[in-house]
């Protein structure tokens, strides 16, 4: 474990489960029906009948009136048996486009002739989907639910609950391997990405097998689903399927071949590998060059996604409301533009560009460049 990832009682009881080899205990329903799918507050996908599809909801985290948050959950359990995967979408609320590429991998399979299992985890912050917003809200405060993994059933708010139990009940008892998928947040908007932890070579191999933009070479950042996952000897990756709040039609066929990929390496499905990074020439790096606004004004873009830009270059430029240039922003690498502010109005110290480079820095071997905390605000 990394000097500084979080100890919870949570964790401990994961690792002692690995340990013993007990990676999952038996399903447990509540009785309870919702829509007609019975109600689970605890997942064992090896108790489930194979050669089918089961759909449930998870029982999540009790809210301040007494009921529960539910979070809609698919089993495709194959005749064989195999690798166990685990696909995730609406950690954030304002994340669309990862509910429509897992549904569509999903519709796709055919318990039948599978071997192992895949599960379809959506809506994971629910109240935060409800109203189609990055964080979830509790009394007067928004919380990224993306930074409390791996959670603790009896912690002292509500989503570091709600994470222990999605995470210790559902996902890492039936993982092998996973693939939590992603946005850029309200205001942005990201290229065809992957965040992976290229040092380990399964977590390496699921990453080259996407068929995307870029590839960001990455240690992770403690609190993400990923990290915990990683932590927990689970190997897992970030995808970023563009922008938020829609459904990106250029990018998600992208993520569904890759997921599928994914299936067929690890023999869960069959059939011919589709494209991957090698054939789309992905651009992978291991650093973020991020621009922050110095004034106050309003944002012209001279750059797109997925654009190669050279130091000093002219990338923005800023005016204020009387129509004067009151800033102009250079890149400072050689790189791709990976992330930008679409929100044109801009306040001094607001992030407007990432751009992705090599950083030959040898802190950055193996696991790439850590990412300046405040970055992950955005």
């Amino acid at each position: 474990m990394k000097p500084n990832a979080k100890i919870t009682w949570s964790t401990i009881v994961l690792a002692l489960l690995f340990v013993s080899g007990q990676t999952s205990a038996q399903t447990v329903y509540t009785g309870d029906l919702i829509q007609g799918r019975q109600v689970i507050s605890q997942l064992d996908v090896g108790d489930l009948e194979a050669g089918r599809k089961h759909q449930f909801f998870f029982q999540g985290v009790q809210m301040g009136t007494g009921q529960y948050w539910y979070l809609p959950v698919i089993v495709a359990k194959g005749a064989q048996p195999g690798k166990r995967i685990v696909l995730t979408s609406g950690v954030h609320g304002d994340e669309l486009s990862p509910v429509d590429a897992v549904q569509r991998v999903m519709a796709q399979l055919d318990p039948a002739s599978m071997s192992g299992t895949v599960l379809a985890v959506y809506d994971i912050s629910r109240p935060a989907m409800e109203s189609t917003q990055r964080s979830w809200p509790t009394g007067n405060m928004l919380i990224d639910l993306n930074r409390e993994w791996p959670g603790n059933e009896e912690g002292n708010r509500i989503t570091v609950r709600h994470a222990g139990l999605v995470f210790n009940r559902l996902i890492a008892p039936n993982a092998d391997y996973v693939i939590d998928n992603h946005t850029a947040g309200t205001g942005g908007d990201f290229t065809a990405f992957i965040f992976a932890k290229m040092s380990e070579p399964e977590i390496r191999a699921m990453a080259e097998l996407f068929p995307i933009e870029q590839i960001k070479n990455d240690p992770g950042y403690q609190g993400t689903l990923e990290t915990a996952l990683v932590e927990a000897g689970i190997p897992a990756l970030t995808t970023e399927l563009g922008g938020p709040r829609s459904f990106d039609r250029r990018i998600i066929p992208m993520f569904v071949e890759g997921m599928l990929n994914v299936l067929k390496h690890h023999g869960v499905i069959e059939g011919p590998m589709g494209r991957t990074a090698t054939d789309t020439g992905t651009f992978i790096g291991n650093a973020f060059s991020s621009l922050r606004a110095t004034r106050g004004g309003f944002i012209e873009l001279l750059v797109e996604l997925g654009e190669q830009v050279a130091p000093e270059q002219i990338v923005a430029i800023q005016r204020n409301s009387f129509g004067d240039v009151v800033a102009e922003y250079r890149s400072k690498v050689s790189g791709q533009v990976s992330w930008l502010r679409r929100d044109a109005m801009l306040e001094p110290g607001g992030k407007l560009m990432d751009v992705l480079y090599y950083d030959p820095d040898p802190a950055c071997e193996p696991d790439g460049c850590p990412q300046d905390p405040a970055d992950y605000l955005e």
